[in-house]
């Protein structure tokens, strides 16, 4: 901390959080050293402020068929700065100009859901999450490529043969599906 001239009986202090309980103590010095602390202040909460950290890890993705799954790391809250926190999240598919924008008032929340039957599966979608409280709109992640749910895969594998290997078994072969809008991630097959 900085010294203060012994004539001087009060002090600004500053680069205190936002909306943070702190308490204060006073400690004289001179040539021979410094004394004891003085009793602490009472807490002391400083003002609210529109919160300036925006969540991070923004990611997704998965769910169902016609839902757009989001999700961040919250904020924590000595970066919330005010009561009345909770997030923006908002998001348009990749080349609309149109952003629609929703308020996730909970404060534990890190996870949104957007569902919709004009959605199509693996449609890629730019999404950008915020943060709010009482003070007003703060900042925004940068934005983040998401994925919408798959559907379940509409093309069946094809060049399908079987060979009988012995009396009780038969080895049955086929070409593997391409990663494509119609079959998603095939996550295996069954015979």
């Amino acid at each position: 901390p900085e010294v203060i001239n012994g004539r001087t009986h009060k002090a600004t202090v500053v680069d205190l959080s936002p909306w943070v309980e702190y308490e204060f103590r006073v400690v004289a010095s001179n040539g021979v050293g410094i004394g004891e602390p003085s009793r602490p202040s009472a807490l002391l909460k400083t003002k609210a402020a529109v919160p300036v950290v925006a969540p991070t890890n923004i990611s997704g993705g998965g769910g169902s068929r016609s839902e757009l799954v989001i999700t961040w790391e919250p904020v924590l809250e000595e970066l919330q700065n005010g009561e009345g926190f909770g997030y923006i999240v908002m998001f348009r598919p990749l080349g609309s100009a149109t952003w629609t924008k929703a308020a996730v008032a909970s404060v534990e929340s890190s996870r949104y859901v957007y569902r919709n039957e004009s959605i199509t599966p693996l449609s890629p979608f730019e999404v950008k999450v915020g943060v709010y409280n009482n003070e007003g709109e703060g900042t925004l992640s940068s934005i983040a490529i998401i994925y919408s749910g798959e559907d379940e895969p509409q093309i069946a594998p094809a060049g399908v043969s079987a060979l009988s290997v012995s009396a009780a078994e038969v080895e049955v072969s086929w070409q593997p599906l391409a990663w494509n809008r119609h079959t998603g991630r095939v996550l295996g097959y069954e015979v």
